[in-house]
C-alpha cells in the first residue's frame, strides 16, 4: 500500500472517529447520537478492512475490526432512520437485523459459501436503500434546514457509492481491496469522510439535525402558546408569527386538504426556506407534520372530551380536523397522548376531566 493511500486512510479513520466522539460527547443521549457514532466506528473499521494487507494484522485485533465493518449496511440504515425520523425508538429487532448481517459476512468468509456470499450482499444492499430511503422520506416536511441538505448528501452520494462498492465486491470478491482499484477506493472513503465532516460543522453552526433525546414531547401549538415570540425579533417576524397564528388558530387552516409547507408559504406570501426557519427556529418543531398535527389534535382532544359529541364516530372527528384516515390519527394520536383515542374518551368522559391535554 502506497504512503499516499495510507494517508488518506489514516486520515478518513481520524475524521470518522472523531466525529463518532463529537456525536457522543453532545447527542448521546439521543437515539440519533449513539446510532451515528457507532455507525462511523463500524465505518472506520471499514477503512481499514478493505484496505492491502488487512489479513496480515494479528488475528484479534484484525477479528473485531472485521466484525465491525460487516456490520456497516446495517448501521448505515440504523442511524439514516435515528436522524431522520424525529419519532424513532430503539428496537431489538434492528439489533438482531445487525448480528444477522455479521452472522452471514463471517460465514461467507469462513465457509467460501456462494449462499452466503449472495446473501449477504443483497442484505447488504437491501440495508443501504432502507437508508436511501429514509433520507428521501420526509424531505419536504423536514423543516431543519441543515438536516435537508444532509439527506440529499447521504441519499445520493453515501448510498450510491456504498452500493457501488457491494456490487464490485459480489461481482468480482476482492477487488476494492487490491491494486489499483483499492486507491481509488481510499479516494472515494476520503471524500466522502471530507464531506460528511464539512457537512456536520456547517449543519453545527445553524442547529443540530439530531433529534433530543425525548422527543415524544413536542411543542405545544394550541391557545398560541408557543406563537408568543420567545426573544426579541424585527418587527417583521412578529408580524409574520401573528399572521402565522391566526391562519391556522382563527382560521382552521391545518383543516385543509392537501396542507403543505409550500401551501402555506404561498398562503403568507414567503418563500418557504423562511417559513421553514420560522417555524423551527421559534416554534421549535423539526417536522412540518408534527406542526399542523398540534393543531388538528389539539381540537380532537377536544372533541372526545366534549359530552355533546359523544356519539360522533372517531373517524369522523379525525376527517373533521384534516386527517386523511383513521390509522394516521390513531399514531399521531398515541405517540402525544400515550393512549388511543377511544381510550382518552372514555378516561375524559367517565371522570370529566379537563379536554385540555399535558403531554
Amino acid at each position: 500500500m502506497s504512503m499516499f493511500e495510507t494517508g488518506l486512510r489514516g486520515g478518513s479513520v481520524a475524521i470518522l472517529l472523531l466525529a463518532a466522539i463529537l456525536f457522543l460527547r453532545h447527542s448521546g443521549r439521543a437515539p440519533a447520537g449513539r446510532n451515528c457514532a457507532l455507525f462511523l466506528s463500524s465505518a472506520a473499521g471499514y477503512v481499514i478492512c478493505s484496505a492491502p494487507g488487512f489479513a496480515g494484522l494479528d488475528v484479534p485485533f484484525g477479528f473485531s475490526l472485521l466484525v465491525l465493518s460487516l456490520g456497516v449496511p446495517a448501521l448505515f440504515w440504523m442511524s439514516a432512520a435515528a436522524v431522520f425520523d424525529d419519532e424513532f425508538r430503539p428496537s431489538w429487532r434492528r439489533g438482531l437485523a445487525w448480528l444477522g448481517l455479521v452472522v452471514l459476512g463471517l460465514w461467507s468468509i469462513l465457509d467460501r459459501q456462494p449462499f452466503a456470499d449472495l446473501a449477504y450482499y443483497a442484505l447488504s444492499l437491501l440495508f443501504v436503500a432502507l437508508a436511501a430511503w429514509h433520507a428521501l422520506l420526509g424531505r419536504e416536511t423536514d423543516l431543519v434546514e441543515g438536516r435537508r441538505r444532509l439527506r440529499m448528501l447521504l441519499a445520493v452520494s453515501t448510498a450510491s457509492y456504498a452500493a457501488a462498492i457491494l456490487v464490485m465486491d459480489l461481482l468480482s470478491p476482492g477487488t476494492s481491496a487490491s491494486a489499483p482499484f483499492s486507491l481509488v477506493n481510499a479516494v472515494g472513503l476520503a471524500a466522502m469522510t471530507f464531506a460528511f465532516a464539512i457537512s456536520r460543522l456547517d449543519i453545527a453552526r445553524e442547529e443540530p439535525f439530531v433529534a433530543p433525546a425525548n422527543p415524544r414531547s413536542p411543542p405545544r401549538t394550541e391557545a398560541g402558546s408557543d406563537l408568543a415570540p420567545a426573544r426579541l425579533c424585527d418587527q417583521q417576524e412578529t408580524a409574520l408569527l401573528e399572521s402565522l397564528r391566526q391562519l391556522m388558530e382563527d382560521q382552521k387552516f391545518y383543516r385543509r386538504d392537501g396542507l403543505s409547507i409550500a401551501v402555506l408559504a404561498g398562503r403568507l406570501g414567503i418563500p418557504e426556506y423562511r417559513l421553514r426557519r420560522l417555524i423551527n427556529r421559534r416554534l421549535g418543531h423539526r417536522n412540518f407534520s408534527s406542526f399542523v398535527n398540534g393543531y388538528r389534535l389539539a381540537e380532537a382532544r377536544a372533541a372526545l372530551a366534549d359530552p355533546s359529541q359523544a356519539e360522533v364516530p372517531i373517524l369522523t372527528i379525525a376527517l373533521d380536523t384534516g386527517f386523511q384516515s383513521l390509522a394516521p390519527f390513531n399514531r399521531a394520536f398515541k405517540v402525544t397522548a400515550g393512549m388511543t383515542p377511544s381510550a382518552y374518551r372514555r378516561q375524559c368522559l367517565s371522570s370529566r376531566l379537563d379536554p385540555s391535554f399535558a403531554s
